[in-house]
């Protein structure tokens, strides 16, 4: 495998159909979706990542505000800031964990937004319960703090984070 196969690169309309698959292996820790979904998703972000060539092994996609994106997490970022990129979903296979994929996507999301000024602040969530603890170590090592909680649906609560680019 090539070095330049685990570097980000934008997103492609050929990779749909592999991040789908990749998308709905990883439920319940993303939520699962159809091909319209994750189309309009793409076709409405702010920014999409991926990372692989012959295979794909991990993807991101955010959103600005505004965009027609009815989550409730991103609106609830909607709702308390006026500047801010919102990551949506962020997808590593699980045969590439380990290896610094997520961290490489947020990377290529944070040099992109200081490249474009388009925003202060990256958000996410983190399930709570059921608990990500992997997912809650990553955030917390790489500078997300916690700026609220809410319960996203039945049975389902999510820390929201937020870090400072600059």
């Amino acid at each position: 495998m090539s070095r330049n196969e685990l570097e980000p690169r934008l997103f492609l309309a050929s990779d749909i159909d592999a991040a789908l698959e990749l998308n709905n292996l990883n439920a319940p820790a993303v939520g699962e979706i159809d091909r319209t979904q994750l189309e309009f998703l793409i076709e409405h972000s702010l920014y999409s990542f991926a990372i692989g060539n012959s295979a794909l092994h991990a993807f991101c996609i955010t959103f600005a505000p505004g965009a027609p994106y009815t989550s409730v997490n991103y609106q609830w970022f909607s709702q308390k800031y006026t500047d801010f990129v919102y990551l949506d979903r962020i997808v590593v296979s699980e045969q590439m964990r380990d290896k610094s994929l997520g961290a490489k996507l947020y990377a290529a999301v944070e040099k992109r937004m200081l490249k474009d000024r388009c925003a202060p602040l990256l958000t996410c969530e983190v399930n709570l319960n059921p608990p990500n603890l992997g997912s809650i170590r990553f955030h917390n090592r790489i500078g997300f703090r916690e700026v609220g909680q809410q319960d996203s649906k039945p049975g389902l609560t999510v820390s929201l984070l937020a870090k400072k680019i600059s």
